[in-house]
């Protein structure tokens, strides 16, 4: 807080000054200014900095997860020679309005548990990594699927092989089911919607599993899910829209299908997290070896209250 610290707080790897004891020439050398020369609010600071990187991530995370399982999809599709998936208009209207509420009410998580318990991260390390990538194309990768494979499952229950199916452009016999597309397309849009919207409630906390901190923990996010699926419903049960989108209703066993092949990515969310936990997080293993920030803190705190008492 003197003049005569500022050499040591410049050649300090974080200079720490004190903002209403502290001197100017202590100020402009430090790294960091305690406006309220309360040490405690370091603590605050970094948990509020690894907080915002945490859902940074988080948004990352979904975006890219549902980006590449869209991608994946139409690719599938294509490669099999399966007639159209999804309309231009329809994946529109997924990255618009099915993507955008979740992804900025993201922004909105609380920390993690035992945020402030992990070990420090690298000042180099990039936000996207290999093992986070690979991660976001796992889960990429079964939203496809399961896209493709709800679409397929349409023609195949009603007795179209799959041989038939992806030779339907040259169909000879019996090729009105190929006519109209509206049914295996409206399956195929509420299953990525779905998982995307389950994606999102998953994506509530990048490490910790849904069933210890909730979607209930982020109420913005509640309503990021509820809104795009309120107007998923809309466009497939008001006749004005189903016209413009294509679409026609679902019934009750419809909806079943589509929860069937939409859960599983809940479950293989969970499997990620656990694989990909330790490795990424570096979570320390007990405060014998290392501390908390918080006791450390405290300690400070306590030294420079008996420092300034004197």
């Amino acid at each position: 807080d003197g003049v005569n610290d500022a050499p040591a707080l410049q050649q300090a790897d974080i200079g720490v000054a004190m903002g209403i004891s502290g001197t100017d020439v202590a100020k402009e050398a430090a790294d960091m200014v305690l406006v309220d020369d309360n040490f405690s609010t370091i603590v605050d600071a970094v948990e509020e900095g690894r907080c915002i990187y945490a859902n940074m991530q988080a948004f990352i995370n979904f975006l890219i997860t549902c980006n590449i399982g869209e991608v994946i999809g139409v690719f599938i599709a294509t490669l099999l020679g399966l007639p159209q998936l999804l309309t231009p208009l329809h994946l529109l209207w997924v990255n618009l309005v099915t993507d955008g509420p979740p992804a900025t009410a993201l922004g909105f998580n609380p920390p993690d548990p035992g945020l402030m318990n992990r070990k420090p991260r690298s000042s180099s390390e990039e936000i996207m990594t290999s093992e986070n990538l690979l991660r976001y194309s796992i889960a990429g990768l079964y939203i496809g699927i399961a896209t493709v494979g709800i679409y397929a499952s349409y023609f195949l229950d009603r007795g179209v092989s799959f041989q038939e199916l992806q030779s339907w452009s040259t169909c000879t016999d019996s090729c009105s089911i190929y006519a109209d597309l509206a049914a295996p397309q409206t399956l195929a849009l509420s299953t990525l919607v779905m998982i995307e919207l389950l994606k999102a409630l998953c994506s509530v906390s990048i490490d910790s599993s849904i069933f210890s901190v909730g979607p209930q923990k982020n109420p913005w996010l509640l309503l990021g899910v509820s809104i795009p699926f309120a107007f998923n419903l809309a466009i497939i049960y008001t006749p004005e829209l189903q016209n413009s989108f294509g679409l026609v209703p679902l019934d009750g066993g419809d909806w079943l299908k589509v929860l069937v092949w939409s859960l599983p990515i809940v479950f293989i969310d969970e499997a990620l997290k656990y694989v990909f936990k330790k490795r990424t997080n570096g979570v320390l293993k007990s405060s014998h070896q290392a501390p908390s920030i918080r006791r450390k803190t405290s300690l400070f705190g306590r030294l420079f209250t008996n420092h300034s008492g004197k």
